[in-house]
Parts: C-alpha cells; sequence; structure tokens
C-alpha cells in the first residue's frame, strides 16, 4: 500500500511512518487492550487539547493504565507531530496499550506500555456535507456496556459504520432497549421546538469533545439545551438531527431511514450552531 510520508512517535523514537513496527504480541493488537485520542488541529492549534488529555486521563484510569506522560508531556509531543506536517490543519492520532508480553489476559507486571503517535492532514467536511446534510439509518446498539472508554476495541463501531454503508448511509444511529445512544463514531443530537437535546453521559456513550462545546455554543447563541433520555419516537419526530465528532465537526443528518428529518433540510438550530462553531475555529488564527 501508499504509506503517507509522514513521520511518526513509537516508544521515544521519531521515525517515518512506513517503518514503524511493533510486536504482534502487543497487547493492543492481541487484546485491543489500550485506548486512544484524535485531536483535530487548526491553524497549526490543537482544539481543546486539555479537554481530550482529560478524556484519555480518565480513560487510562478506567482500564487501570498507567499514563505514560505528564501533560507537559503529552503538549511537547504533539507540537512536535504537528511541526512535522506542512498542513496547517491536521488531526493528531496516538494511542497507548499495555505493551508487549506473553499472551494471558491478566495485566501483565512490570510491562512498559506502547505508545504510539502520528499526525495526518485534515480535510473538513465539505460544503456540500455542510448544506445538504448526511443521510442515516437506525440499527440496535449491540456495542459492550463501557461505551465511555475510548477503547482501541473498536469492532462495534467498525460494524455500526460498515452498516450504515451497505445501506447506502453516512451514519448509524443507534437505539439501545428504544432509547437514543450515539452513532458509530459520533455523538446524536436532537432538536424538538426550539431545544438542542443529547443523550445523558453515562457509561453507553462516549462523551465526546464536541458534547461540551456543543452546550457552551447553545448557551452563547441563545439555544436552549437539554440533557436526558430520548425514545427512538422522538428522534423520528424530531425536527432537526445532528452529529457531532472531531473529524466530522457538526453536520446535520436530514433522513434516517429513508424518510426526511424535519423538512429534508439542514435546519435554523444547526445553522446557528455550525456558524457559532465557525467563529470559535476562526479565533485560532489569530
Amino acid at each position: 500500500m501508499d504509506w503517507p510520508q509522514s513521520t511518526c512517535y513509537l516508544n521515544g523514537e521519531w521515525l517515518p511512518l512506513a517503518e514503524a513496527k511493533i510486536s504482534v504480541l502487543d497487547r493492543g493488537f492481541i487484546f485491543g487492550d489500550g485506548i486512544y485520542e484524535v485531536v483535530p488541529v487548526y491553524y497549526r492549534k490543537p482544539f481543546r487539547f486539555d479537554n481530550h488529555l482529560a478524556r484519555f486521563e480518565r480513560s487510562a484510569r478506567e482500564i487501570g493504565l498507567a499514563n505514560p506522560l505528564d501533560r507537559a508531556g503529552w503538549h511537547a509531543l504533539v507540537e512536535r507531530l504537528i511541526a512535522t506536517c506542512e498542513a496547517a490543519e491536521q488531526f493528531i492520532y496516538w494511542q497507548v496499550t499495555r505493551g508487549v508480553a506473553r499472551r494471558d489476559f491478566s495485566f501483565p507486571a512490570g510491562t512498559p506500555p506502547t505508545v504510539f503517535a502520528m499526525t495526518t492532514p485534515f480535510a473538513r467536511p465539505s460544503q456540500t456535507q455542510r448544506e445538504q446534510g448526511l443521510r442515516a439509518v437506525s440499527r440496535a446498539d449491540e456495542r459492550w456496556l463501557r461505551c465511555d472508554i475510548k477503547s482501541v476495541s473498536l469492532l462495534g463501531a467498525v460494524l455500526a459504520r460498515q452498516f450504515a454503508t451497505e445501506h447506502g448511509a453516512d451514519e448509524a444511529v443507534q437505539f439501545r432497549d428504544g432509547w437514543l445512544t450515539e452513532g458509530s463514531s459520533s455523538n446524536m443530537w436532537v432538536v424538538r421546538d426550539g431545544t438542542a437535546i443529547g443523550a445523558p453521559r453515562d457509561r453507553l456513550i462516549l462523551e465526546g469533545i464536541r458534547y461540551g462545546f456543543v452546550g457552551e455554543l447553545c448557551d452563547r447563541i441563545g439555544v436552549p439545551f437539554e440533557v436526558r433520555r430520548l425514545r427512538r419516537d422522538e428522534v423520528e419526530a424530531c425536527d432537526e438531527l445532528m452529529l457531532t465528532s472531531a473529524t466530522r465537526e457538526i453536520l446535520p443528518i436530514v433522513a434516517l431511514d429513508g424518510r426526511p428529518v424535519g423538512d429534508g433540510r439542514p435546519g435554523p438550530v444547526y445553522a446557528r450552531l455550525r456558524k457559532a462553531y465557525d467563529d470559535a475555529i476562526e479565533v485560532l488564527r489569530q
């Protein structure tokens, strides 16, 4: 395959991405035993970086994984990664696994973690996606019960996104026992009577960094914001439906299961949030 001509970080070394290698006994490879983060970079500045670090630290605590770097160390690593790429807009990916050890389910003692990080040029959502919106399909949420951990064990997300692809959709909207959870790799937002509503921040969803950001933007532009459980019928009858994620930012969903959401066009609350989102990013240019 054609590898990106980029530099990555692996266990203390900086090397071309094509030359980076790990052991087949790495627990991330064998068990998916690790966690990760994705941080968008605008105008060569990481966006809401400390929020990403806080989530990473939380995930590490939840799986009993020692954080290999302090915050100053992560800042230095990411700044150097950004400097290796010419693009003004990038996304940083890093993951930490429990390291290389004899295959055994129990945590190995004294094993150093595997630390990997890379950056990639970031293609922001297109004007077509912003103006025409996305199409989604619903499915049962069949993932494990610790979706709040940003685990490298992403088979559930892969299967959900593939389900969407096979049904000609851009994203899957997932429901557990009739209640809205999230997309395959995004948080979902419902608008009813002018109020933006998100699912509770519990173990059934991964709280995206844009989750708190949407709440801040709603407060800034005067849109009522609510967090509560949402029944499937409420989602199906909503005025607007949106998704947020690090790489998709905020985008409208205009059709669900082949039926229009609202009038089948991006709605007014989305338009206001989109502008507020873009304005916040533009501040980084200064």
